[in-house]
């Protein structure tokens, strides 16, 4: 099994920053791709930002130019730079990994618990 725990999250007035933070532990023989998606209320989830094995990234229109993704293989860990936040990137954002459990698994889908983003003056 694996745990992915996320931080970072908070209230913040608009223009400012935050940093996420997600960390993988549990059976990991290898990560491939890692990223974050969020969710407003009365609205679909959404990927965010998206983060290979081999550090190639995607963003979504939306948070382009705002948002930097990055990753530490070393530490399992995802993390999403986000300046100049917006009132409309309130929501929960949620870590999201495709993990290999051993070297004969398949990938498998892992979530976090998701940490609450609030932009508002």
């Amino acid at each position: 099994q694996v745990q992915l725990v996320e931080s970072g999250g908070g209230l913040v007035q608009p223009g400012g920053s935050l940093r996420l933070s997600c960390a993988a532990s549990g059976s990991i023989f290898s990560i491939n791709s890692m990223g974050w998606y969020r969710q407003a209320p009365g609205k679909q989830r959404e990927l965010v930002a998206g983060i290979t094995s081999g550090d190639s990234t995607n963003y979504a229109d939306s948070v382009k130019g705002r948002f930097t993704i990055s990753r530490d293989n070393a530490k399992n860990t995802v993390y999403m730079q986000m300046n100049s936040l917006k009132p409309e990137d309130t929501a929960l954002y949620y870590c999201n990994a495709r993990v290999r459990g051993t070297v004969l698994a398949g990938l498998r889908n892992y979530w976090g618990q998701g940490t609450q983003v609030t932009v508002s003056s």
